[in-house]
């Protein structure tokens, strides 16, 4: 299954879940496309709910299907932890996830560019694969050419913080994963269990 390239807003409303990462789309309508605002939404079934959940998540951070469930299996064959909650830390600590964490571009789908197009390095090697794990201590920075890019600076320039598992010098454009997250850092708005839930039932 090929990645969605249609009209974002219409995805983020349909899923409740902001992909412009501005909030903007939810706003301004905050309900699904076609209900119109009217009447009761009929209510999902479990396996609709797990499904709903499930695209909420993969939307988010961009993937496949394919590559949401490559992912998934990865998760469930780490010993320690949860399953849910180790696949949750699997997309967060992707190379493009990283970039957008650190503050280096404005949405996920910016990130994923700057890596494909690669203006990201790692330890000091350019690397152009977006789904690359990045570790804990590894130094992820902006190549010399890339930063003067007007979308790196204006992203930089915009940046509110960053999330405690992350950090990012603003002058050097360079960070680095300094450990795991944990789960209450996470997005609250994900219940990871019914994803779980939805892969166990397709076996």
């Amino acid at each position: 299954m090929s990645r969605y390239t249609g009209p974002k807003y219409r995805i983020s409303r349909r899923l409740g879940v902001s992909l412009s990462g501005t909030g903007k789309e939810i706003a301004r309508r905050n309900y699904a496309p076609g209900d119109h605002g009217q009447g009761r939404r009929s209510k999902l079934s479990d396996y609709g709910t797990q499904l709903h959940e499930k695209q909420k998540v993969r939307f988010t951070y961009g993937l496949t299907e394919r590559q949401f469930h490559n992912l998934f299996n990865k998760a469930g064959q780490i010993r320690t932890g949860v399953h849910g909650t180790n696949f949750l830390i699997l997309l967060e600590t992707r190379l493009d996830n990283i970039v957008y964490r650190m503050g280096l571009a404005t949405t996920r789908q910016q990130a994923r560019q700057l890596v494909n197009h690669g203006h990201i390095l790692v330890d000091g090697k350019r690397v152009d694969i977006p789904s690359y794990e990045v570790k804990v201590g590894q130094e992820i920075s902006v190549r010399e050419k890339s930063q003067k890019n007007v979308y790196i600076l204006a992203a930089v320039e915009s940046q509110f913080g960053h999330l405690p598992f992350v950090e990012f010098n603003k002058d050097a454009l360079k960070g680095s994963l300094t450990r795991l997250p944990e789960r209450e850092e996470l997005d609250g708005d994900f219940n990871e269990a019914l994803i779980v839930e939805y892969y166990n039932k397709l076996g």
